[in-house]
């Protein structure tokens, strides 16, 4: 029994569909770009990491600059004692919360509280040379996006020792 409705000509050899298999092929290739460039960390996680030396103290942060909605992360701050600071507080700007969700903290502050919309982690004194790490572990709100900057200060008491400004962009 012979099937009529297969034409060899147009089903086999694809004569009259010029476009069409040109346009698979395109499409399936801007999939494999995009999923390059994802393997080439285009689309985020990997952190990066900068330092900033004060006359007191000296500030590393490791943070993420791109993320996507629903990755987990992890920001690592160092701070190095020069001098005395009394009363370390690491202030955390917006760009930290707004749209994040904070999963963790360590080591947990003694004491956690909001100055004008920041939120600042006083932890113990620091003698000179004494070194205080901390952690943050946090997750992309699925449905955030765009770009923001990620201030966060270094402070003794409330007097300011050095600010550093981390730009972020959140990929859908």
């Amino acid at each position: 029994m012979a099937d009529d409705s297969v034409d060899v000509r147009h089903d086999r050899d694809l004569e009259g569909r010029g476009f069409e298999p040109w346009l698979r092929r395109a499409l399936l290739a801007i999939v494999l770009v995009l999923v390059v460039i994802a393997l080439l960390n285009g689309f985020g996680q990997r952190p990066q990491a900068s330092t900033l030396t004060g006359p007191k103290a000296i500030l590393g942060v490791q943070a993420p600059q791109r993320l996507r909605g629903g990755l987990l992360y992890q920001a690592r701050f160092k701070i190095t004692a020069r001098r005395d600071i009394k009363e370390p507080q690491l202030v955390l700007g917006p760009g930290w919360f707004d749209g994040l969700t904070i999963n963790t903290i360590e080591p947990e502050p003694s004491q956690e509280s909001n100055r004008n919309g920041h939120v600042a982690l006083v932890y113990d004194e620091l003698a000179p040379g004494d070194t205080l790490r901390v952690w943050i572990e946090g997750q992309v709100n699925p449905t955030t996006t765009g770009r923001r900057v990620q201030v966060t200060e270094l402070d003794d008491g409330d007097r300011p020792l050095i600010t550093h400004r981390n730009p972020l962009t959140i990929f859908p």
